[in-house]
């Protein structure tokens, strides 16, 4: 999507919040329906009572009937809208979107390429989207050289900052990050980047003290996080809750937060699109970060150990990026990208082949111990990568092509 930033007068945000709002209530409906359903859509026997005499719907008996669809939510918030005149005022159209982006996130949870669908929280995925023939003869006009206007149900012509050319598409989506600074992003998926040409291979090593680590031995280092973010928090942490100072503390910290994100994503935007430029087949780690970022808590009857040591690996390995890199990077070049199995890529030699623990002296360098050779350690791993060892992963990012495996020394 091609995001800009919105600038709209202060009463045009009320109403920007006030969509915001219906967008979210009319989501959390439809999934409490999904969660919960109805009487008639369980039955008699899924009634239950709690111990202060309130029913409830057991969500373990099966539906007796099938759920709703999207049809259907649309004739019920047709009813709600009758029967409610706040949420009259509203926009429909807002409301049947969100309507809509539910019924795709319930698609593509049951596809399984994406996870359950949740609730939707005040301050967290603020927004909504209108669709309809966006364009610079409707929807959008441009002012001058820097400014252009967007057009939003029930408030008219919004300002936005004119960064690049705005692209022909169907549908905008309108939304409030947690810094309180507004966008407006055009739904219109971008053409892929061209390789060179030249069939130059390329190997991506990811890591904690070097974000990137290419085969060529070249480095790309994201940006750290400001020391400000870490005096914010500890001051929300102090303020007294449902105070304005912790209001206030909040807000800065969120602020400080997005600056952070906006440069993490700017370095992943220039990072991926340097890349999908200079080379055709692009072989980067199957790193399962999800995993890889848990917490080492425990339980109480087997607690874990190092939790501290663990939850700052993990905020380290979150701050580098690996996974919005990736992600860019799959949509910049697609079908020329190759998942590598990590296994042992930093312990086997790219020269001779051999696998051994011993041979990595620290973090940065690599001593092979079978036959001498030294270089850095990040590159031999990038390398080793670059050439195709274990690629066991197929997908991800685009169709991949078979590779010849190497044996692996003893």
């Amino acid at each position: 999507m091609s995001r800009y930033r919105l600038y709209p007068t202060p009463a045009q945000e009320a109403v920007l919040r006030q969509h915001c709002s219906d967008a979210r209530y009319v989501w959390n409906l439809a999934w409490n329906l999904y969660q919960c359903g109805t009487l008639e859509t369980y039955g008699k026997a899924s009634r239950r009572v709690d111990r202060d005499g309130n029913e409830y719907i057991h969500q373990k008996r099966r539906p007796v009937r099938k759920l709703p669809t999207f049809v259907d939510q649309c004739r019920m918030l047709t009813e709600a809208r009758a029967e409610n005149k706040w949420l009259a005022d509203g926009s429909q159209m807002v409301q049947q979107q969100a309507l809509r982006d539910f019924d795709q996130a319930m698609r593509y949870f049951f596809a399984g390429t994406n996870g359950r669908p949740q609730r939707r929280k005040k301050y967290l995925d603020e927004g909504f989207r209108i669709t309809g023939r966006v364009g610079r003869d409707w929807g959008v006009r441009r002012l001058n050289r820097r400014w252009g206007a967007v057009q939003v149900r029930k408030i008219g012509w919004v300002r936005f900052r004119w960064s690049r050319a705005v692209p022909a598409c169907k549908s905008y989506r309108v939304n409030l990050d947690r810094a309180g600074r507004w966008h407006v992003a055009f739904a219109a998926i971008p053409e892929p980047l061209a390789g060179p040409g030249t069939g130059e291979v390329v190997g991506i090593d990811c890591g904690v003290a070097v974000s990137l680590t290419l085969s060529t031995g070249e480095t790309h280092q994201a940006p750290a996080s400001s020391g400000r973010t870490v005096r914010l928090r500890r001051r929300l942490d102090l303020a007294k809750r449902a105070s304005n100072r912790r209001g206030q503390a909040r807000k800065r910290f969120a602020c400080a937060k997005a600056r952070d994100a906006d440069r993490r994503k700017d370095w992943a935007e220039k990072a991926s699109t340097d890349i999908a430029r200079r080379f055709d087949l692009i072989r980067v780690e199957d790193l399962q970060i999800g995993n890889m970022t848990r917490s080492a808590k425990g339980t109480l009857e087997k607690p874990g150990k190092n939790v501290p040591q663990k939850a700052g690996l993990n905020r380290e390995i979150l701050a580098q990026g690996w996974g919005l890199f990736a992600r860019r990077l799959g949509q910049k070049a697609p079908r020329r990208i190759e998942k590598v199995n990590p296994a042992f890529t930093s312990r086997r030699c790219s020269a001779c082949g051999h696998v051994d623990p011993k041979s990595r002296k620290s973090q940065a360098d690599f001593r092979c111990t079978a036959c001498g050779y030294a270089l850095n350690a990040d590159v031999n791993a990038a390398r080793n990568i670059a050439a195709g060892h274990a690629v066991t992963a197929r997908g991800g990012f685009g169709v991949t092509r078979p590779l010849n495996r190497e044996p692996q020394a003893a």
